[in-house]
């Protein structure tokens, strides 16, 4: 055990090191979410509300892009409880019944009613926000890197989680693929088989250090920045009765839920407009150390979460291994893979250990790493045929294979050295996770 927190302790503190290559954040988080509320939603912000301004760095001269290694997650979808609606539905009814409820109190009601009803038979199911969503993405991969998605005859293995929404999201990005280029080869695949890695299940070290080791923290985060009371005035008449019989932290923190995915429909209806600023950045907050705590770096869990993500952290370097041509492998399936993947590869300042969770909004921002239809993208280049220039002359050795990573379509750093950022050796990026994986498989 001593050598397994040994262990834990050097990974945290390497990873903390290395992200601090990243640049840092030019605004706050809450200057961010008062400019754009729609952040505040974590997972269920739409991946279009924050899509890339900058354009991509050209390819380094004597290179061209050969293949890509991606893992995406499904687009936006309806909640997956019926009790995320049904919950606050229940209270508001009863309150109302017993003429307890204001009239802001009995619109947001009808509100949650309207929403609740197109969740019919539909829970978890992909929305056509989420469709378009993956349209979109699947256009860009073809205009960013046509080099690849245009190429004739181009091969594309694309797997799924066996969920219904990350299947169709699958397709919609493939959709794009074949209108780009006729002529690809598109492999579609779904099968229980690969969950393994496509949506790794807890076992090993992993499970046997226990998950939930941040619970503590998490309940103790919800109530310090839980505060309800001018809420609960904005929905009841009768403070005494939401006193005696309304659980007002909780009932806050389920509209929040339910305001926060809103943006996955094409819909008006809106309930961020009963939070203000400042009850909106708490209630991100908590989701923010939440999410931290569960699949991030924390040192509070050791630094171990990010580790779920070995098997497909594995396949990606085992498949680029055996890639001899122009091509492209693209997994889909679930945030929970995506936020420690992005973790364990250490882009940008996802893998960065904060002690202090009153603060890890400073570091590290959920949003920026997990909305909805949220991407990482491996870009890998080689060097161009090189033509020999006189006659009894050697060819010149050919330069490495480079690779860069796209967090969202974004360019991000990497955990090593480089003089031509954002594009780094492949095979000492490879042996750099290797290592990684040896080191912490050991224990």
């Amino acid at each position: 055990m001593r050598k397994r927190i040994v262990l834990m302790m050097a990974i945290g503190c390497a990873m903390a090191v290395q992200a601090q290559k990243a640049p840092v954040f030019e605004t706050s988080a809450k200057e961010e979410i008062m400019a754009n509320r729609f952040l505040a939603g974590s997972n269920y912000l739409d991946y279009d509300r924050q899509l890339p301004t900058k354009a991509l760095t050209p390819t380094p001269k004597g290179y061209e892009p050969y293949y890509m290694s991606h893992y995406g997650r499904h687009g936006s979808r309806w909640l997956i409880s019926d009790g995320n609606y049904s919950r606050p539905i229940a209270t508001l009814e009863t309150a109302k019944e017993m003429g307890k409820l204001t009239a802001k109190g009995e619109e947001v009601l009808e509100t949650l009613k309207a929403i609740y009803k197109t969740s019919t038979k539909r829970l978890g199911d992909l929305t056509t926000v989420g469709e378009r969503q993956h349209h979109g993405i699947g256009k860009r991969m073809t205009q960013n890197f046509p080099e690849i998605f245009k190429k004739k005859d181009v091969m594309i293995d694309a797997r799924s989680t066996v969920v219904t929404r990350c299947i169709l999201s699958m397709i919609a990005e493939c959709e794009e693929l074949a209108a780009a280029n006729p002529t690809a080869r598109i492999h579609n695949d779904v099968s229980e088989s690969l969950q393994y890695y496509l949506n790794q299940p807890w076992e090993g070290i992993v499970k046997e250090m226990g998950r939930n080791t941040g619970d503590k923290e998490d309940r103790d985060y919800s109530i310090k920045w839980t505060h309800p009371e001018r809420l609960m005035k904005v929905l009841f008449n009768d403070q005494e009765f939401v006193y005696n019989n309304i659980s007002a932290g909780a009932l806050m923190r389920q509209l929040f839920h339910v305001a926060c995915n809103m943006q996955s429909h094409d819909t008006d209806l809106e309930l961020f407009s009963l939070f203000t600023d400042e009850e909106i950045y708490d209630q991100w907050r908590q989701k923010n150390i939440g999410w931290y705590l569960d699949y991030g770096p924390s040192p509070v869990s050791g630094g171990k979460m990010p580790f779920s993500q070995l098997n497909l952290l594995k396949n990606i370097i085992e498949t680029a291994d055996t890639v001899t041509k122009t091509q492209a492998t693209l997994r889909f399936g679930h945030e929970v893979c995506v936020m420690p993947l992005a973790c364990l590869l250490e882009l940008d300042n996802c893998g960065m250990a904060v002690d202090n969770l009153d603060e890890l909004d400073k570091y590290w921002r959920n949003y920026r790493i997990f909305p909805m239809g949220c991407n990482i993208q491996l870009i890998f280049y080689r060097p161009l045929p090189i033509k020999p220039k006189g006659k009894g002359k050697g060819l010149p050795k050919p330069g490495p294979v480079l690779v860069k990573a796209l967090l969202n379509e974004r360019e991000a750093y990497l955990p090593i050295e480089t003089n031509q950022w954002p594009y780094y050796n492949w095979q000492d990026l490879r042996e750099y996770y290797l290592k990684k994986i040896e080191d912490f498989s050991k224990h």
